[in-house]
């Protein structure tokens, strides 16, 4: 089995941007894959055309190898724009692999230590009333968790209505005010049993942080997601020393080295691994591997579509360190023109099916209907001076 063609879909579909990839081999078998940046997609897609040259008529079974030879084969270390090239092939090596022996991706990674992994959905709304309501209604469907973000606010903008001409309004100290209330208001709502997840998105400093960590102790939180900026992971040294709440982070880090300084250190909880930036399964798997040994648990960053959903339930059902994974929407809710087999989910569990690879189908055909030009920008948010911060 030889790499033969690397295909890219930048698609546009249900009001999200999505990059998908497909390994073709010479034996008729195709690897999916998925970028976990396709607004810069363009450069994304540059950069998986050059490491296609590199890869035309190697063997996908020697994953490690070629991962090696992307990372490092233009001596300068890459980039996110980069990473996300090379996790999108990885994944999709792995997905041939499996292919190829009629295997499921999670027995080639050692095989199930659970049947089932638990996940969390995305329950945000555009009010605080709105966020009560869908919080509700998700743990009404059987999840475990809910989730959502660091509250602009000037009112809970739908990223929707958010642009370029229309920013949003984050204000630290009124956004931790209003966290603190949507977060009293969350736990009385869904109870006692359910996580309380808060996404940060990496919109405060460190003294707003503290705060926010001070006041919502009493709400019991399973963890504060990404709550510092991400450049320069020993912020985190400085934050440990005065917040008791779990923390989770790493969503933006793009190799296991930017890992290292947290883990080796006890910095963080949760390790926020996104397999379609830091370099696929090949690296994701290390660093799990290396957080156990420090009692740090994953929970896979996925924000994503169907083949990062498969790729990171199939990790975390071969791993003995989970806490939680990611899951935006309900798995065969979306895309299912484009993804006709996805994962399985009942009662906020997800699981992939006992089939080769990753376990899903992509019909290239219909994804053709979806095809876009890539780029833009992210709507952004601003202070009430006018100064840019995080979205």
């Amino acid at each position: 089995m030889k790499i033969t063609e690397i295909k890219t879909y930048p698609l546009a579909y249900e009001g999200r941007e999505s990059l998908f990839i497909e390994v073709l081999t010479d034996n008729g078998l195709k690897g999916l894959g998925e970028v976990g940046v396709a607004k810069m997609g363009k450069s994304v897609i540059a950069a998986i055309e050059h490491l296609e040259q590199r890869l035309i008529g190697e063997d996908p079974w020697e994953s490690e190898k070629l991962w090696q030879i992307m990372f490092r084969g233009n001596f300068f270390p890459p980039g996110v724009i980069y990473s996300s090239a090379i996790s999108a092939i990885d994944i999709a090596l792995w997905d041939l692999k499996g292919k190829s022996v009629n295997m499921p991706l999670y027995k080639l990674l050692g095989g199930p230590v659970r049947n089932k992994v638990v996940c969390y959905p995305h329950t945000q709304g555009s009010t605080t009333q709105e966020l009560v309501d869908n919080s509700k209604r998700a743990v009404d469907e059987g999840w475990k968790f809910v989730r959502w973000g660091q509250p602009e606010t000037h009112g809970v903008f739908e990223e929707a209505e958010l642009s370029e001409q229309m920013p949003g309004k984050l204000e630290p100290t009124e956004s931790v005010r209003l966290a603190t209330e949507q977060m009293a208001l969350v736990r009385e709502a869904v109870g006692e049993d359910i996580g309380l997840l808060l996404d940060v998105h990496t919109r405060l400093d460190t003294a707003h942080v503290i705060d926010l960590c001070d006041r919502l102790k009493e709400f019991r939180p399973f963890f504060i997601e990404d709550p510092l900026r991400s450049e320069s992971p020993h912020a985190y040294r400085n934050l440990s020393k005065h917040v008791s709440l779990p923390i989770a982070a790493g969503e933006q880090w793009s190799s296991k080295w930017l890992f290292r300084q947290v883990i080796e250190e006890d910095l963080i909880n949760y390790a926020r691994i996104d397999l379609c930036i830091v370099g696929g399964i090949t690296e994701a798997k290390k660093i799990t591997n290396w957080a156990e040994t420090h009692y740090i648990d994953i929970v896979p960053h996925n924000p994503l579509g169907a083949v990062s959903a498969a790729a990171c339930v199939s990790l975390c059902m071969a791993s003995a360190n989970v806490g939680v994974q990611e899951m935006p929407r309900r798995p065969g809710t979306e895309g299912n023109d484009i993804f006709p087999v996805q994962i399985s989910w009942e009662d906020g569990y997800a699981w992939c099916n006992d089939l080769p690879g990753l376990g899903i189908e992509f019909d290239s055909e219909a994804a053709e209907k979806y095809r876009t030009t890539p780029g833009g920008f992210p709507p952004y948010l601003t202070r009430n001076d006018g100064a840019f911060t995080n979205w």
